[in-house]
């Protein structure tokens, strides 16, 4: 099977003799069974695509007529609650859409006006899926066992990092799944409300209502909490707020965006936050990928045959037998030809230390700090993603699409 076909689903998506609600509910259904996370329906100059993103990669399902797109946007729409006449600025909707087996799908709904008109955006959640718990995330014993002593500490700020669609948010709901024993009161602020947890106050920013992030973080703060989540950090008041809610007495949970473990440093102080306060209130700090799993169906070993040092700086986190072969699939039914079922998460995790909150204060360079923490044995994302191929879990090639190629260099030549 060639390169292109790897991407194409197994059997062509026919709409055809559909009326609008059934071919939407189909378009769903089916985006639903291959664990889907989003479907976009796009207006073209002369007709209309409908695509998916399934593990990461964006796939095309169908080719529609212009008339059949308009009649789609709009019946989602209404669904959504949206009004139909707003065309020519961006809006978003949810609906709570029962399939035929009964599953519920919440689907995000967001349209914008482009060149050719409306395209839509639908991001695909489970209602009833089962939280993840924080070993089934994929990550190395060494990162989840550092990211269970942050955790569990009475205050402070610990943070999650990385780019969109790293599953930064199901990480942050696994520590919050993890920490509600019942005893502590527990807060979050989320754009949006992705997954209900039973026993947390959840609440969800609206900005119609100009109802943001540093407005229910004050809130949240009066209602007594022991751990707050945050969706994002992503504006000075709210990072001022989160560190000076850490610093006060409680757990703060949250996203932000950086490339390593260590930029959530940097990002934080170009968020205006004082050096100080962070260095006293961070506990640490993950950053992530996910990298599609090879199938076990198809997967295939190939000898290192002249390249058997590839894992030897590795060696001692590896089980006998791992590390002697490489792996890759070529694609089979039972993972619809993709070779790869499902994703797993690849991370590092910096934990403050007493030396590295001087650097903070400091504001020494993240280079620096970056190299303090792997000589007190952080387990970096170059070789953690190793430890992924070495193990057969996924191959080198996905390695390099999902992690730039400047995080994969050794640490002396970065």
């Amino acid at each position: 099977m060639n390169e292109q076909a790897r991407f194409l689903p197994v059997e062509p998506l026919s709409l055809d003799g559909l009326d609008t609600e059934q071919a939407v509910l189909r378009l769903i259904s089916y985006a639903a069974s291959l664990r889907a996370s989003d479907l976009f329906v796009n207006t073209d100059e002369a007709g209309g695509s409908i695509s998916i993103r399934h593990l990461g990669i964006l796939k095309p399902l169908a080719s529609v007529t212009r008339a059949e797109v308009i009649r789609y946007i709009n019946y989602v729409k209404a669904m959504a609650g949206m009004a139909l006449e707003q065309k020519m600025r961006p809006a978003d909707g949810r609906w709570v859409c029962t399939l035929e087996n009964g599953v519920k799908i919440d689907l995000r709904v967001n349209t914008i006006p482009t060149l050719w008109g409306e395209d839509m955006a639908i991001r695909l959640l489970e209602c009833e899926a089962g939280l993840l718990h924080l070993d089934k995330l994929g990550f190395h014993k060494r990162v989840l066992d550092d990211l269970l002593v942050l955790i569990s500490s009475p205050a402070g700020l610990f943070v999650v990092t990385g780019p969109a669609g790293a599953g930064k948010t199901t990480t942050l709901y696994a520590c919050i799944h993890y920490l509600n024993d019942g005893t502590r009161k527990i807060n979050t602020i989320e754009d949006p409300v992705e997954l209900v947890l039973p026993g947390v106050r959840q609440s969800e920013i609206k900005p119609k209502i100009d109802l943001d992030f540093p407005e229910l973080l004050r809130s949240v703060l009066r209602q007594a909490p022991d751990v707050i989540m945050i969706g994002e950090i992503r504006d000075p008041v709210t990072a001022e707020t989160a560190v000076h809610a850490a610093n006060s007495g409680h757990l703060v949970l949250a996203t932000l965006h950086a490339p390593v473990a260590a930029g959530a440093i940097n990002s934080m102080l170009a968020l205006g936050v004082n050096p100080h306060f962070l260095a006293a209130s961070l506990l640490g700090s993950l950053s992530q990928r996910l990298v599609r799993r090879l199938c076990d169906e198809c997967k295939v070993a190939y000898e290192l045959t002249g390249a058997t040092h590839t894992f030897e700086e590795i060696r001692r986190w590896l089980e006998p037998g791992q590390g002697e072969h490489i792996y890759s699939a070529k694609g089979c039914p039972a993972c619809h030809f993709e070779g790869f079922v499902g994703r797993t998460g690849v991370a590092e995790i910096i934990r403050i230390t007493r030396e590295i909150r001087t650097m903070i204060f400091e504001r020494r360079p993240l280079r620096e700090i970056r190299h303090q923490a792997i000589r007190q044995g952080m387990l970096d994302l170059r070789r953690a993603a190793l430890l992924k191929v070495a193990q057969g879990e996924t191959s080198m090639e996905e390695v390099l699409r999902t992690i730039p190629a400047e995080h994969l260099m050794p640490e002396e030549q970065e």
